[in-house]
C-alpha cells in the first residue's frame, strides 16, 4: 500500500530484515490501516525551519511502518495503538526526534523515535527501549511467542527483578536490547522490562516476565 492510500489491507507484508517469527508476527496479527501522507506537510514543516534530513527521516518510517497495527505489548499499556510518525521536534544541542504512534490509553509519556532512530519512550527523560523500531517489533514478536509456548510464565515487579540471576543467560540479539532487554537460557527467556523506571525514576516499575518450560522450538522458533 502506498502512503496516502485510503484502503485497509488486512494481511500486511512484513518489512524486510526481520526475523522469519517476526514477519509471521506481522503479516498474522497484524493489519495495515490508512497511513498518513507526510506530503502535505512538508513545505510547512520546512517553514517551521524542521530540517529537510529529518523531515525524510520521519517519511522513512512512514513508509516502513506507517499504519501497521499490531497486538498490544505486554508493557508499557499496550504500546503505540498504530505505528505513524509525526511531526518532528527537537534542537541542535538534543538532537531530533519524531513520533512513533499515539499510545492506546492516557500515559505520562510518549513513544517517539530518537535521533540515533532508537525506538523509546520520552518521559522525565527521553529512555531508548531498543536500537531501533525493528527491535520493538521483535520483542513484540517473541513475547507472542513465548507467551504461546511457555509452560508457565511468571511476572516479577519492583527491586525483585534486580535479583534475577542471569548467568547461563544470554541475550537475544535480534531484539536489539538497550534499556529493555530479552535473555535466552537452557529451557527458559526471560524479558526485561526497564524503561518506565529508568525514564520516570520509578524503581517500582522494573518488571519482568520469565517464559520457563520451553522446547527447541519455543526457545528459537524462527
Amino acid at each position: 500500500m502506498t502512503a496516502g492510500s485510503n484502503s485497509i489491507s488486512p494481511i500486511p507484508v512484513a518489512p524486510v530484515g526481520l526475523s522469519s517469527r517476526a514477519q509471521r508476527f506481522v503479516e498474522v496479527d497484524g493489519i495495515r490501516v490508512p497511513r498518513q501522507d507526510f506530503r502535505r506537510h512538508r513545505d510547512g514543516w520546512i517553514e517551521r525551519g524542521i530540517p529537510v534530513a529529518e523531515i525524510d527521516r520521519a517519511a522513512d518510517f512512514q513508509d516502513r511502518w506507517g499504519g501497521l497495527a499490531l497486538p498490544p505489548a505486554p508493557f508499557y499499556e499496550g504500546g503505540p495503538r498504530i505505528l505513524n510518525a509525526g511531526c518532528p521536534k527537537g534542537s541542535g544541542a538534543e538532537g531530533w526526534s519524531f513520533p512513533a504512534g499515539a499510545g492506546r490509553v492516557s500515559m505520562p509519556y510518549g513513544f517517539m523515535i530518537g535521533p540515533d532512530g532508537a525506538f523509546g519512550i520520552d518521559a522525565h527523560r527521553w529512555t531508548p527501549l531498543h536500537a531501533g523500531t525493528d527491535g520493538w517489533v521483535e520483542s513484540l514478536a517473541l513475547a507472542a511467542h513465548a507467551t504461546r509456548w511457555a509452560r508457565t510464565v511468571t511476572r516479577i515487579r519492583g527491586r525483585a527483578v534486580t535479583s534475577l540471576d542471569l548467568g547461563g543467560y544470554e541475550p537475544v540479539p535480534e531484539v536489539q536490547g538497550v534499556t529493555d532487554t530479552w535473555w535466552r537460557g537452557e529451557d527458559s527467556l526471560i524479558a526485561l522490562y526497564r524503561g518506565e523506571a529508568v525514564g520516570l525514576d520509578a524503581p517500582q516499575c522494573l518488571e519482568a516476565h520469565v517464559y520457563e518450560g520451553l522446547d527447541e522450538w519455543g526457545l528459537h522458533g524462527g
